[in-house]
């Protein structure tokens, strides 16, 4: 597939969409107040960033409302006193996990709420559902993605399975997810094409998100980008589970469209982000995160080692091939 694009143009259908409070808060428990959350929103808003994830609509009956921020539960009132109105070019979204989303009763219909998008986050094997989900947040009139999650550990047969059965479905876009940042560009470069070819079958955007554990997230997110990609994920100072993510600040400075603006960013994150680091929130690449993603694993281990603040790096290396 041709390369879309070069390094002195813009491509007018690319979108950047914010994952900070939603990837972020599985760093925090969700714990964001309130002068965070409206700075974010502020923020983006004037960097020209297309759409903002405001966290997950997770299911009250599952998890206890008392051990998270209400980020977690993304409730409509609670975003609303953020936006208001939302009289603005940016878009809200919310992402809704197969199987911890309480989604018919939970979600209300979309002339009813402040959200735009829908982000279905499921795995292969359970696409059925997650077509059920995006189904019915299509009938209550929301934009919808399906996020297929750990692609990297996934069989290619299945992955194309799953994305005939979503070029069929209702689902606007369809997004690769390099769920535990194991994947190179190269790796990339070929996953895009595939993708691309049944969004151009099926009249459906491509989005990718990325994770941080080899240093990649950023490459690997403009790398799809030249392959027709359009709609990208990126977070402040590149928050996010474990590794973390693609920075906004990096994806900003190298998209050449003059809607985005890169100082706002700059002025948030030197007013939110490094305070929240000094505090002890901790992200970002670490050899832990390296081996987890080297080895193709979910950060699970990784994360505990970094919380137990593990700097025998030889050991938790073979502990992990010991598990294998």
């Amino acid at each position: 597939m041709a390369q879309k694009g070069d390094l002195l143009s813009y491509r007018p259908d690319i979108k950047v969409l914010d994952a900070t409070i939603r990837d972020g808060g599985l760093v925090n428990d969700f714990f964001f107040d309130d002068e965070f959350i409206k700075a974010l929103y502020q923020t983006n808003v004037k960097a020209g960033v297309d759409y903002m994830e405001f966290g997950y609509k997770a299911d009250k009956e599952m998890f206890d409302v008392d051990k998270f921020g209400k980020w977690k539960f993304c409730d409509d009132d609670a975003i609303r006193e953020i936006v208001g109105d939302n009289n603005t070019d940016l878009k809200i979204s919310i992402m809704a996990d197969v199987g911890r989303c309480n989604y018919k009763q939970d979600i209300q219909e979309r002339s009813n709420s402040p959200v735009d998008l829908i982000r279905v986050a499921t795995y292969v094997n359970t696409m059925p559902a997650a077509i059920d989900m995006i189904e019915d947040a299509h009938r209550k009139g929301y934009e919808t993605t399906c996020n297929i999650m750990a692609i990297s550990n996934a069989k290619e047969s299945d992955i194309m399975a799953a994305l005939e059965m979503l070029g069929k479905s209702p689902v606007d876009g369809i997004y690769i997810v390099d769920s535990y940042g194991s994947l190179f560009p190269e790796q990339i470069r070929k996953i895009s094409e595939q993708y691309m070819e049944i969004g151009e079958k099926y009249g459906k955007y491509i989005g990718m998100h990325a994770h941080n554990n080899q240093q990649l997230a950023f490459a690997n997110t403009i790398e799809s980008c030249t392959q027709g990609v359009s709609f990208l994920d990126a977070t402040m100072s590149g928050m996010g589970r474990g590794a973390g993510n693609c920075a906004m600040e990096l994806l900003l400075g190298f998209l050449k469209n003059p809607k985005y603006k890169i100082f706002p960013v700059l002025q948030f994150v030197e007013k939110y982000m490094v305070p929240l680091q000094e505090a002890g929130v901790v992200w970002g690449y670490d050899i832990p995160y390296l081996i987890t993603g080297h080895l193709n694993q979910h950060p699970r281990t990784a994360i505990a080692a970094t919380k137990e603040k593990r700097k025998d790096y030889s050991d938790f290396y073979k502990e992990i091939i010991d598990k294998d």
